[in-house]
């Protein structure tokens, strides 16, 4: 029987990146891959990546990443916001990849109750502030005077809203009800797939703290007790490991750019196991 894989952040703007990509195979002729984000800033580079994986695994799922929202200058398609989202969604359909416009589908695993792996799509709104601060105005000046400002306040356009604070409420407002109003036999169980991690507590380490603001919201920090969940699979942080909180498995599944998956002691493999786990 086939497994649950996952895999983000692979960036294929970097050559030793797309060759990752081109050595992704499933291990069994049914395994699964999700894939949270970050798959790379240009559509075509997009699409490429994608259609690699939609030909080898039996289903892709797909969550997008704030890259892939870039509206980027070297990018000949320069749709913005919500737009340029759903021309990728109409890629991901004619590649027959399952996106968060979608019913979620269901992985029917060997040793237990089915799975319905959900890919969400929530931003987020700058509520993971730096210690001391208390408004977004006041979180951003903090990283402007650092020097550590993401570049999605270039190039992640919000179009047709004003903020990425306000699509991020939007978002999360649409996935909630979706997830609330998901139909679920009692033993059956959530994956969710997110590029942003659904609570703040992975971010705590990262080695410039200003930045966690760009990494998600406290509107969905109770989501893995809320919502019957099993696992929680993200990227963004490109630091790859298991955490767990409250008891609810969570999973970083990114590559990252190659000098940082070339510095660490062992790189990969990818993609990571979600289901059945791998021992770590």
């Amino acid at each position: 029987m086939g497994s649950l894989l996952a895999v983000s952040d692979l960036h294929v703007v970097h050559a030793d990146n797309r060759r990752i990509v081109e050595s992704m195979k499933p291990a069994e002729a049914d395994d699964w891959l999700l894939v949270a984000g970050d798959v790379g800033e240009r559509v075509d580079d997009i699409e490429w990546a994608l259609r690699i994986l939609a030909d080898r695994f039996e289903t892709v799922v797909w969550a997008p990443g704030n890259h892939e929202l870039w509206t980027h200058p070297s990018d000949p398609v320069t749709l913005r916001g919500e737009a340029r989202y759903r021309h990728l969604v109409e890629i991901c359909h004619t590649l027959g990849i399952h996106t968060p416009e979608d019913p979620y589908p269901v992985w029917h695993r060997p040793d237990g109750p089915p799975i319905t792996v959900a890919p969400l799509f929530v931003l987020y709104d700058y509520s993971f502030r730096p210690d001391g601060t208390h408004t977004k105005e006041e979180a951003l000046a903090v990283a402007h005077a650092s020097g550590i400002v993401c570049s999605d306040e270039h190039l992640l356009h919000p179009d047709p809203l004003p903020t990425r604070d306000d699509w991020c409420r939007a978002r999360v407002a649409y996935t909630e009800q979706r997830l609330a109003e998901a139909e679920l036999a009692p033993d059956q169980r959530f994956v969710l797939v997110n590029h942003y991690p659904l609570v703040r507590e992975p971010t705590r380490i990262l080695r410039y703290p200003e930045f966690a603001q760009w990494c998600g919201t406290e509107l969905t920090a109770d989501w893995h007790l809320r919502f019957p969940v099993e696992t929680v699979v993200y990227g963004h942080l490109h630091i790859p490991r298991t955490t767990w909180h409250d008891g609810v498995r969570f999973e970083e599944v990114s590559v990252g750019y190659p000098r940082e998956w070339r510095a660490r002691p062992t790189a990969g493999p990818w993609p990571r196991a979600v289901l059945p786990a791998q021992p770590r």
